[in-house]
């Protein structure tokens, strides 16, 4: 397993790692994804571990919880410093008032709840799951300067964030001295790169890695959606498209036709090229990958250990190409000054 720099910290993290949110399964949402329990869970630990991966992320809004205490009770008795553990907060966590958001009342109280679910006494790397607006970022990053001095979390990053919100964040960090996020969990994929018009330059800029969640584009490059074909039985995406990201039908199969022909000409599968394409973009520190079963775990882990061509990767940029947003698209016709961070 290859080993990639957070970022631009010291922080070394294998280039895939394991997305917890299948475990636990409650409610309709997160059972659409996944539901294994302890047992399960430490199955597919054990294959990620004897893989190379050892990085782990949750957050506490999945399955309510559920997913930090299965995936405590997954790693039990193992070597802590043989693991990484990630893990998110911001998003309503309960019915009072102050569960929500990144107040230092909030922050607090997730990062020591997180920490009893998980069963350890330091959480790797600790990010905030989305932005708070109401909270101003001093308090935030104060409050999380106090929880890395504590020794409760090590490192800190952000998802969900735009890139003013990144850069107020950053900016005010090199002010106080407060801990800079090094990471940025960010939706990126073959049919979502959305990430490469502001978030990419900002982490090239900033030194800020990015950790990919859905790396298949919520579910759509899985290999089981074509062209003419109808959905498959067997898929989340019917009860959690709406939650996600719209991606018109002809643009998903302008991109799953260019990869099965890459397919056909490697012998990989739709969504190991998908992963390896991502494992070769700027940033990119490491792609969360989430498994079911054991047979989907194994079949992401066959991303690793091989490149695509630079034609094979040309191919797919083109297929999956989109005008981006203004002002976007006109800093684009200007590269002398405003370079391509691809």
């Amino acid at each position: 397993m290859e080993f990639r720099r957070l970022g631009a910290s010291g922080f070394n993290v294998p280039v895939l790692s394991f997305g917890a949110g299948t475990f636990g399964g409650r409610g309709e949402f997160f059972k659409a994804w996944g539901g294994s329990d302890a047992v399960e869970a430490r199955h597919l630990v054990d294959i990620c571990l004897e893989a190379g991966i050892n990085m782990f992320d949750t957050a506490d809004i999945y399955s309510a919880g559920g997913s930090e205490e299965v995936l405590g009770s997954a790693i039990k008795g193992r070597p802590r410093d043989d693991l990484i553990l990630s893990t998110k907060a911001t998003f309503r966590s309960g019915s009072r008032l102050n569960d929500v958001g990144s107040s230092r009342y909030h922050l607090i109280q997730a990062v020591e709840k997180a920490l009893l679910r998980l069963g350890t006494d330091y959480i790797d790397l600790f990010q905030l799951h989305g932005f708070d607006a109401r909270t101003p970022t001093e308090e935030v990053l104060s409050t999380l300067d106090t929880l890395v001095r504590a020794g409760k979390i090590r490192y800190v990053g952000v998802s969900n964030f735009s890139g003013w919100h990144l850069m107020k964040s950053l900016a005010t960090a090199a002010r106080y001295g407060y801990p800079r996020y090094v990471a940025n969990q960010t939706f990126y994929s073959l049919v979502g790169r959305d990430y490469e018009w502001e978030l990419m330059p900002l982490a090239l800029d900033q030194g800020v890695g990015a950790v990919v969640w859905s790396p298949l584009g919520w579910g759509r490059l899985t290999g089981k959606i074509r062209r003419g074909q109808p959905l498959p039985q067997v898929s989340r995406l019917p009860k959690t498209a709406e939650f996600g990201p719209p991606v018109g039908e002809d643009y998903l199969y302008r991109v799953v036709d260019a990869i099965d022909k890459i397919a056909a000409e490697t012998g990989k599968s739709v969504p190991q090229i998908a992963l390896n394409w991502l494992l070769q973009r700027p940033t990119v520190s490491t792609v969360i990958i989430g498994a079911r079963n054991e047979e989907q775990l194994k079949q992401n882990l066959g991303a690793v250990g091989w490149n695509l061509t630079t034609d094979q990767m040309q191919r797919l940029n083109v297929a999956s190409e989109v005008t981006p947003a203004y002002p976007y698209w006109h800093q684009r016709q200007f590269a002398e000054r405003n370079p391509s961070p691809v």
